[in-house]
């Protein structure tokens, strides 16, 4: 009995051994030495080109971060959390990631995939019966609404819906489809859940037979409701315990509480288009380009502007609507980077990353590929881009933009929050150029 007791330690502790890879870093290292991997005489030229662009008019703030094998190289906040009251940005200010929150809900979902809840070629319609019956627009009449459609010829299963190929659609007329079925969209302030929300989108026509093409849309939306269903709990409690805990993510929510509202920064946008006249009143050494000209303003978007914190505060949006620090959105980034694991916790596993690293589009669209939750860079878009091939890249519409880059153990991070951004310049392959160009 004493043997297989002490067997029984002794597989429990190779057990726990395995949970994570000491290799690599399980927590954010600050003040560390990175001479070895970049020329410490050009990493100063982040901050001078962002703070340039604050300077110049071209944002109203932004916070940049690069990790290199878990140290962190750079962080930095530049310009204005509040530019009405003059409160400066702050490193751990609050920013809506937008789509940043798709690559956090798939994680979580695959880890029901790993525990075997599901397969990826099940149709949804085993665990959601709203989508038995998919239907393809074939017509619609803009003056009436009415429109005509088809059976189509596949069910759309899960790995449509992971790959963005489904075929749901939120451009054009299919926004006013949904507007018109009650479908929340990105956000909302009203009191609806993510179950009601997916329900409605299920009576929505696809723009093409599942499979067919690539698609962005609410696709992520119908999964978290998916994870809703296999775990039996909404998504903010299913996503915080297996990805946001795990990884020391405590800046990360739907709805941001009220002891952590005042971090969130405010939404900016560009004024229109302002004449010759006009522009010359704006302050000296600005540059605005076209619908810039007019220069900054709060954005009077009510709902992106005030989700964070305003509404009913009973839907999640699992595609769109996590807010959050660059640094906990690091340590995310960390976790994938290791193959899985950060803060001792292993969050999911390798052979599952790799899988969702992988092109899964073929060339749906074009040069670059997509995986299970991020741009895939692949060799055919290597000319385009800074960028090591086979790093995962993604943003969001508020302007927040990742690069997990597994060639370089790098991550690179910019932070902003103006949309839309009408400057002319794009401050997401910014970051990219001016950190890597400093790379030993």
């Amino acid at each position: 009995m004493k043997k297989i007791l002490l067997g029984l330690l002794i597989l429990s502790f190779a057990s726990c051994c395995r949970q994570t890879d000491n290799s690599q870093p399980q927590q954010l290292i600050y003040g560390a030495d990175v001479s070895d991997a970049f020329y410490t005489d050009r990493l100063p030229l982040i901050d001078s080109a962002f703070q340039r662009f604050v300077d110049h008019g071209y944002m109203p703030h932004a916070v940049t971060m690069v990790v290199h094998k878990g140290r962190v190289v750079n962080l930095s906040a530049h310009g204005w959390r509040d530019m009405e009251n003059h409160i400066p940005c702050q490193t751990d200010d609050i920013f809506r990631i937008a789509s940043q929150s798709k690559a956090i809900s798939v994680i979580a979902l695959m880890t029901l995939f790993e525990e075997g809840l599901f397969q990826l070629d099940e149709p949804i319609k085993k665990y959601i019966p709203e989508f038995s019956n998919p239907q393809v627009l074939v017509s619609y009449d803009s003056k009436t609404s009415k429109y005509t459609t088809r059976p189509a010829v596949r069910d759309i299963t899960i790995r449509h819906l992971i790959t963005h190929t489904s075929g749901i659609c939120y451009d054009g007329i299919f926004d006013k489809i949904l507007k018109e079925k009650g479908v929340a969209g990105h956000n909302t302030l009203d009191t609806i859940t993510l179950a009601q929300d997916v329900s409605r989108m299920a009576l929505v026509p696809l723009k093409h037979d599942p499979g067919e093409d690539f698609t962005y849309s609410y696709n992520i939306d119908v999964l978290g409701r998916l994870a809703e269903i296999l775990s039996g709990q909404d998504f903010y409690t299913f996503i915080k315990q297996r990805v946001l805990d795990p990884c020391d993510m405590h800046d990360t929510y739907f709805h941001v509480p009220a002891e952590k509202q005042d971090r969130v920064v405010k939404l900016y946008s560009y004024k229109k288009a302002a004449t010759d006249s006009e522009a010359s009143t704006l302050p000296h050494g600005t540059a605005y380009q076209g619908n810039a000209r007019g220069g900054l303003a709060l954005s009077d978007n009510q709902l992106f502007q005030t989700f964070p914190y305003a509404g009913a505060g009973t839907f999640c949006s699992p595609s769109a609507g996590l807010c959050g620090t660059i640094e906990d959105y690091a340590k995310f980034c960390q976790m994938v980077l290791n193959g899985g694991t950060f803060n001792n916790h292993r969050i999911i596993g390798r052979k599952t990353l790799e899988m969702m690293q992988k092109n899964g589009v073929g060339h749906m669209r074009g040069e670059i590929g997509f995986g299970m939750a991020w741009d895939v860079f692949t060799p055919e878009n290597a000319h385009n881009t800074i960028v090591s091939e086979g790093s995962m890249r993604w943003g969001g519409m508020f302007g927040s933009d990742y690069i997990i880059d597994p060639k370089e153990q790098l991550i690179v991070l910019m932070y902003v929050n103006n949309m839309p951004n009408l400057s002319g310049y794009n401050p997401k392959t910014l970051m990219h150029n001016v950190t890597y160009q400093a790379l030993r």
